[in-house]
């Protein structure tokens, strides 16, 4: 799924921009939490003046059969430091037909995003509102939040990035009780050159869920076929 710092948010511009890359991933790890092996996640992202929409998707590379897909959607407006968008999640986890929305049976969850970027710090904030997020025992809409704060900065010529992200409340979607810190992590990238004009950028990520014990260490890379 999209982390709210790659949601596809282009920079306040006055000609449309946009961009087309994948990542692969030796784990597909989301805000802590284990969603899958080996992964090819593609993105296709358009802007103007500071609105933009995004495509994103995953597919396992080694395990077909227990690997879900997943396309997801953003519609984003970002001014400033400020961004705000909706995302439509889908996986077939659930169902396998994209256009089904029953509320119980579909794979689709909608969520509302806030955050702010102050340079040395960004904070977010995301519920969901509509779809799959449920609570088991009720059936009823859980409202599942997320809260993140990251920190940027750079070390031994690699861009790094911590991140610390809380569920504020009980949610079956992270799999917690209540108040929990599921998601503390630890990036770093590094631009591998491999001509003139093209490099190819390399990243390393360790995540720790504390929810859950769960410990996760990722290696990938990015493939930039269109930068505007």
């Amino acid at each position: 799924m999209l982390a709210l710092s790659a949601t596809g948010s282009l920079q306040a511009q006055s000609g449309v921009g946009g961009h087309i890359k994948a990542d692969i991933v030796s784990q597909y790890i989301w805000r802590g939490m284990d969603l899958g092996h080996v992964s090819i996640q593609p993105e296709l992202s358009v802007g103007w003046k500071g609105l933009s929409l995004t495509a994103w998707g995953s597919v396992g590379l080694t395990h077909f059969k227990d690997d879900m897909r997943e396309i997801d959607l953003t519609l984003a407006y970002e001014r400033g430091g400020l961004s705000l968008g909706i995302v439509d999640y889908w996986n077939d986890d659930h169902d396998k037909r994209y256009f089904y929305y029953r509320t119980h049976d579909t794979g689709h969850s909608f969520e509302g995003f806030v955050a702010y970027d102050f340079g040395f710090l960004s904070a977010s904030w995301q519920t969901f509102f509509a779809g799959s997020d449920l609570q088991q025992a009720s059936g009823k809409r859980a409202f599942s939040s997320y809260l993140e704060l990251s920190a940027p900065f750079r070390l031994i010529t690699c861009e790094w990035e911590a991140a610390v992200g809380v569920v504020p409340w009980r949610s079956d979607y992270y799999e917690v009780n209540r108040f929990n810190v599921t998601n503390v992590s630890l990036r770093a990238t590094k631009d591998i050159p491999l001509s003139k004009s093209f490099t190819l950028p390399l990243f390393a990520q360790l995540t720790a869920n504390p929810a859950s014990g769960h410990f996760h260490f990722v290696i990938g890379l990015t493939v930039n076929a269109l930068t505007r």
